[in-house]
């Protein structure tokens, strides 16, 4: 059986060398193994939410925060291309990469093309607001979804037309710096071995660091935001309680405990 640590390590390696993912049959090459062994890791993988598989669980689609297929953002070092996630990822992939890139991607408020700069240790001082759709604790129920509704707006006006324009619920909008900080802070470590999943507290001290608290953020209805430590950047525009979020994804399914941690 293939150690999965060591699958792992090679999908991202893959993607941030490549800007694509490897096969089955490329991780089977390279670690000397038969295309079955390769799935299984593959989808040990994909069950351990490390990593995003296709309907029919043969391909890879996600190893976040990167992409094989467009979800609405390009990011582009030096020398590779690639597709981000979302917003989120693509803000994660310059301090992963070590350098700065590129992301490119359009207002959906307006269709306007928008680009900036990001570096891995400074903040964008662009004027954009980001906005989540999907509640965190929901995301998992149709990640492909949530990911390609974190977006990029011109402005709160823009997503206040998108949203009438969709009739989708109001989610949580963050500035250009709360987000960077969300994504580098996330996804720190994600390329080494020894790399593990945040449990349900580690994640929520995060998120209240930022001053992203509530619902929507994976705390307990009703709970009430807990404070935040002196010194942290200004809480997001604004979120919406997770109970009034209709439901647009996971139809019949049962919201899971924490299942998307990462």
């Amino acid at each position: 059986m293939l150690d999965l640590a060591d699958v792992r390590m090679s999908v991202y390696r893959w993607f941030a060398e490549r800007g694509c993912p490897p096969s089955p049959e490329e991780v089977a090459a390279e670690f000397g193994a038969g295309p079955g062994e390769a799935l299984e890791a593959l989808r040990g993988l994909h069950e351990a939410h490390l990593l995003v598989l296709d309907g029919e669980r043969r391909r890879i689609v996600m190893a976040h925060p990167w992409s094989a297929v467009p979800l609405g953002f390009v990011v582009a070092s030096s020398g590779v291309r690639w597709w981000g996630g979302c917003a989120w990822d693509s803000f994660a992939i310059p301090a992963l990469v070590g350098e700065p890139c590129l992301v490119a991607t359009h207002c959906p408020g307006c269709a306007r093309a928008l680009a900036l700069d990001v570096c891995p240790d400074v903040p964008p001082a662009a004027s954009l607001v980001a906005h989540f759709l999907v509640p965190i604790p929901r995301m998992w129920d149709d990640v492909v979804f949530a990911c390609s509704n974190q977006s990029l707006f011109c402005s709160e006006e823009h997503v206040g037309r998108w949203l009438r324009e969709t009739r989708y619920p109001r989610g949580a909008l963050l500035d250009m710096r709360t987000l960077w900080l969300l994504a580098t802070r996330w996804y720190t470590g994600r390329m080494t071995r020894e790399y593990r999943r945040r449990t349900p507290d580690e994640a929520l001290a995060l998120f209240r660091s930022l001053g992203l608290s509530g619902a929507f953020w994976g705390e307990e209805l009703g709970s009430g935001p807990a404070a935040a430590p002196a010194g942290r950047p200004s809480p997001p525009l604004s979120t919406n309680e997770m109970g009034i979020f209709p439901q647009y994804i996971g139809q019949g399914v049962q919201m899971r405990k924490w299942p998307w941690l990462g």
